[in-house]
């Protein structure tokens, strides 16, 4: 009997060594998710990819209708439906990811410096979806208010879009984002209506009751497909064919 309690002690006692050893080392550092910054050095991208249109720039023959300025949306929306584009002598000018400063920042070689008769600016869910960190909302009416004095000055006719609606986003879950995009689209559309300025509302035409995106118009609650385009896409045109 003595030798089996002598016997657990001693295994109790190397239990309680082993796992206070373990206790001493430190766990394994979990590996840094790369920001969007680090990402594009890593590819020797421009913070703002001035980059990513410069080519396609460079080889313009003439002036288009209209560039529409955005994120992943436009850019989606011109990958797409090219048609519409073509056909209608509109260039898409988004970057996926982008935010508001971003798009502010390459304005003058992707919208001004081409001369259009018109730009759309879609800008704001990367904001919200703090891509490059938290900022306000007023920061980012700044951006768009910047862009769209920058357009007016050059001549360019400026129409400004509501963010399209969204719940959550996939890449950046828990920001409960739907109520902010109906504070930014109501701080957008009051500056239009004060400043002159044109406003296009996509938020009406595709919101869901939660303030999100339904599963007919997009696959992951915030990026549109074919069904949700071609419902916006007459919006834009009946007004970009207004004089």
């Amino acid at each position: 009997m003595k030798k089996l309690v002598l016997s657990i002690l001693s295994a109790s006692l190397l239990c309680s060594f082993a796992f206070a050893e373990a206790q001493k080392k430190p766990a394994p550092a979990q590996k840094p998710q790369p920001t969007l910054r680090a990402k594009a050095q890593k590819k020797n991208l421009s913070w703002a990819r001035f980059e990513r249109y410069e080519a396609l720039n460079s080889r313009l023959k003439q002036a288009p209708a209209a560039v529409f300025m955005g994120d992943s949306i436009t850019e989606g929306w011109a990958r797409q439906r090219p048609e519409f584009f073509e056909q209608n002598n509109y260039l898409g000018r988004g970057i996926s990811g982008q935010t508001s400063c971003q798009m502010l920042v390459r304005f003058r070689p992707d919208v001004i410096d081409l001369k259009p008769k018109a730009v759309v600016i879609l800008a704001g869910t990367n904001d919200v979806a703090e891509n490059i960190g938290p900022i306000k909302l007023e920061y980012v009416l700044a951006n768009i208010k910047s862009m769209a004095e920058l357009g007016r000055l050059h001549g360019i006719r400026v129409i400004l879009c509501s963010v399209m609606p969204s719940c959550e986003f996939p890449w950046h879950k828990g920001l409960e984002p739907a109520e902010k995009i109906k504070k930014l689209n109501a701080m957008i559309r009051d500056f239009a209506d004060k400043n002159g300025f044109e406003y296009v509302d996509y938020y009406s035409a595709l919101a869901d009751s939660r303030g999100g995106l339904p599963e007919k118009y997009s696959r992951d609650g915030v990026h549109l497909k074919n069904e949700g385009y071609a419902v916006i896409e007459p919006i834009i045109k009946a007004k970009l064919n207004e004089k």
